[in-house]
């Protein structure tokens, strides 16, 4: 092999580095609350949540309700971070979702019928979640 001889001093030269600038630059304008209209949202949703606070009659049951779906929530989001790591099981569970999509559209949303039957079982569902309101 031959070797490639190097005559002269060897220098570095630098490039000049590119600068960069903006092609387009957008007028910014900030318009910052001032503090007064904060604090009546504030105060205004405060007193709302105080007022339906006061008109629970069991409030233990509702901070149970409410640490018992914080903790489904946490447990929900694990169970599916777990699944999520197993291979084929994600794209699986999308092709069940979109088989389960075709079939509700298919089932309830197509024909006018069945749009009709959907809307009454929502509102039954909807009367025995809520309870039924007497009309005088």
């Amino acid at each position: 092999m031959a070797q490639a001889v190097i005559s002269g001093p060897l220098n570095r030269v630098s490039a000049p580095r590119p600068t960069s600038r903006p092609a387009l630059v957008r007028a910014q304008k900030n318009i910052r609350p001032t503090a007064n209209d904060a604090n009546v949202d504030v105060d205004k949703y405060v007193k709302d949540l105080q007022a339906k606070w006061d008109k629970v009659d069991n409030k233990t049951s509702v901070v149970v309700y409410g640490v018992g779906a914080l903790v489904l929530l946490w447990l929900s989001s694990t169970i599916v971070g777990a699944l999520n790591s197993v291979p084929l099981v994600p794209r699986l569970l999308e092709l069940v979702g979109l088989g389960y999509t075709g079939w509700f559209t298919y089932r309830y949303l197509l024909f006018k019928s069945s749009r009709e039957e959907l809307l009454d079982d929502i509102e039954s569902l909807k009367s025995k979640i809520a309870g039924e309101i007497e009309s005088k």
